[in-house]
């Protein structure tokens, strides 16, 4: 056994290590085997407690290997494996704070959840403890004893990987100090990243005063010698692995590649050995967690090329949710992507069309929405920005999550607001200009909130841009919108084909009515319509047209009967209709072809928008948030 300084290795980085239960009985079962008394030296002592772990892990007949391996496991899994009474709550309330973040709302923590959930923090522990124990004591490990036993003992000590980035973007990682109540896996195994720092170690150990050189490729020659004086194996081997070339900036600039999909139900195994040893913070990574992904949906990775130009490196992931997209994870910190890889996100994104979209903007919206509650609950007297306002309020678009109902915490975060206050904010005017009532609106009033009253459009300025009943209800907004007929009328088909061009769908009852639609009336003219809501007219539990067309008249604005016209040419010209709406143009109804009463009907949802048809009876009802189209 070659000496350090004179010294066992081991000795040097614990120096009570050669007292220890473990090495008095490897000390006492060699003089019993060889009967003969150990000199009282540290040395010789730590070389029988390496000689016996030889022996047992490293025993040259394979057979005899495994089976101690097999025999040995569990015990090492009773003694560093977490148990389930020491899974922490805060365990399971993390999953639902994911799901909060994501919009799911506040999902409930059960009994059979924390089964599953414990069941799965266990097997992944087990299974990282696995490749290190298989690594270490295989042929392909080529390291003294004492250096695998100084590697297994400090993995068994570290928790999860963490990522960060300092001020000028430079990437640092450390590995948390793992504690009873850890419930990330074991540190990922990489063997070059291991040989390095073994090899560090080894010259560090020596102390022969020499300066060892420098290995690493971020580092200047003063950080990495303060590195190897540590003689921290947590600290160095992080470091390395972060170095790994697959993921230097040069390694990264490389995203020629292909994706893999990895199908639903499919064996976990192919997916957790492609991204075995890399520093990614991905759970997918370990077997249970990548089980209970495939079934949930299928599972796609990215990997880029080696340096043997093989598709290999792990950089993107996108999880499927049945046919839903539920996350994309890139390799940066916080599974964020690196700034090389968007370009191959966002043609995949291509692929999966309109799904692509709506996840996209999902994910946006859960980012701003989870950055301003976070922002309030750090000062809730902290003032938001224009935008921040517009998005909480959905003034441009709703805000869309991943859960099937609308997230709750928006509705918590405006129940904590002032919607006066806010405003002037809003729409980027003075108090003294937005009007509550008739005596408040003068020629400067910009945003008008209260109930309507008749020729209230008779008195509103030009200069208004919002009208309101209830703001911050969205079905309390009063749409105002002006089209101008062209002057050369089209024909049917020619509006189909228009409207489908510019990307909405026209549906089959809407084909139908156009073609008997009078196309040519109202030519050359300009129309201002106004599009309140049933809540805005004051029915809450929504009305029949005859009801709304009434209510109506009665405030003035429904003075004149739009042509039927008015339904294509406002689908083609409101490119900003608010979404989710459904507008029905308050025409002269047209029979379909199975003699029916029809009206247009202009709508979008989501990333979606038509022309569609319904039904004109007087008679039939229509919900609190349809509107009605009326001509002034």
């Amino acid at each position: 056994m070659e000496k350090f300084d004179g010294k066992h290795p081991l000795h040097i980085k614990n120096p009570e290590l050669q007292k220890s239960g473990e090495v008095s009985k490897s000390v006492e079962k060699h003089e019993r085997l060889n009967k003969e008394k150990l000199p009282n030296d540290p040395t010789d002592r730590i070389e029988a407690h390496m000689d016996r772990l030889e022996k047992i892990f490293l025993n040259p007949d394979e057979n005899v290997r495994k089976r101690n391996l097999e025999l040995l496991k569990p015990a090492i899994y009773d003694e560093f494996v977490i148990k389930p009474e020491e899974v922490p709550e805060q365990a399971f309330i993390l999953e639902q704070q994911i799901a909060r973040r994501l919009g799911y709302g506040d999902v409930e923590i059960t009994e059979e959840f924390k089964e599953r959930k414990t069941e799965q923090i266990i097997n992944d522990q087990k299974h990282s403890l696995d490749r290190w124990i298989d690594y270490l004591t295989s042929d392909d490990a080529m390291y003294p004893t004492w250096s695998k036993y100084f590697a297994f003992n400090s993995i068994l000590k570290m928790g999860g990987l963490k990522k960060t980035e300092d001020e000028e973007g430079n990437e640092k990682a450390i590995f948390k100090k793992r504690k009873k109540d850890t419930v990330a896996s074991f540190p990922p195994l990489n063997p070059r990243a291991l040989a390095l720092t073994i090899s560090v170690l080894e010259k560090q150990l020596k102390r022969d005063g020499s300066e060892i050189k420098n290995e690493s490729t971020k580092l200047n020659d003063e950080e990495f010698q303060k590195l190897t004086k540590s003689e921290n194996f947590s600290k160095i081997y992080a470091q390395f692995l972060i170095e790994l070339p697959e993921y230097s900036t040069e390694g990264s600039k490389e995203i020629r590649g292909e994706w893999v999909k990895y199908d639903k139900n499919s064996d976990p195994d192919k997916l957790v050995e492609s991204l075995d040893g890399y520093p990614l913070e991905w759970c997918t990574a370990n077997p249970d967690t990548a089980k209970s992904h495939l079934e949930g949906g299928d599972f796609y990775v990215y990997y880029s090329l080696d340096q043997d130009a093989n598709p290999k490196i792990p950089r993107l992931a996108i999880r499927m949710e049945n046919d839903n997209i539920k996350e994309v994870r890139g390799i940066a910190p916080d599974q964020n992507l690196d700034p090389y890889i968007t370009p191959v996100l966002d043609k995949k994104m291509e692929e999966f069309g309109q799904q692509g979209e709506v996840y996209k903007k999902k994910s946006e919206n859960m980012r701003k929405l989870t950055e301003i509650e976070d922002k309030l609950k750090e000062n809730s007297e902290t003032q938001l920005s224009t935008e921040e306002l517009k998005f909480l309020y959905e003034i441009d678009s709703p805000i869309q999550g991943f859960g099937y109902k609308k997230d709750p915490r928006i509705e918590e975060i405006l129940r904590q607001r002032n919607p006066t206050e806010d405003l002037p904010i809003l729409f980027d005017c003075e108090p003294s200009q937005i009007a509550t009532n008739k005596s408040e609106i003068n020629e400067n009033t910009k945003v008008y909130n209260g109930e309507l009253y008749p020729n209230i459009f008779k008195e509103l300025p030009k200069t208004i841009e919002k009208i309101y009943t209830n703001f911050p209800e969205k079905i309390s907004e009063v749409y105002i919108k002006e089209i101008e007929i062209p002057s050369e009328p089209k024909t049917a088909e020619q509006y189909i084909t228009d409207l489908e061009k510019d990307g909405h769908n026209v549906y089959d009852y809407a084909k139908d009515i156009l073609s008997k639609a009078n196309l040519e009336a109202g030519k050359g003219q300009k129309i201002k319509l106004i599009i309140p809501s049933n809540k805005s007219l004051g029915f809450p539990q929504g009305a029949t047209r005859a009801e709304s067309k009434q209510r109506a008249q009665e405030l003035g604005i429904a003075n004149e009967t739009p042509s039927a016209i008015t339904g294509p040419e406002l689908r083609k010209q409101y490119t900003d209709q608010p979404n989710p709406s459904y507008i029905l143009i308050d025409m002269d109804f047209i029979i379909d072809y199975y003699g029916n009463p029809r009206v247009f009907g202009v709508n979008r949802y989501g990333a979606g928008s038509g022309l569609d048809a319904n039904s004109g009876r007087p008679s039939d009802r229509w919900r609190d948030y349809h509107r009605w189209s009326f001509s002034q």
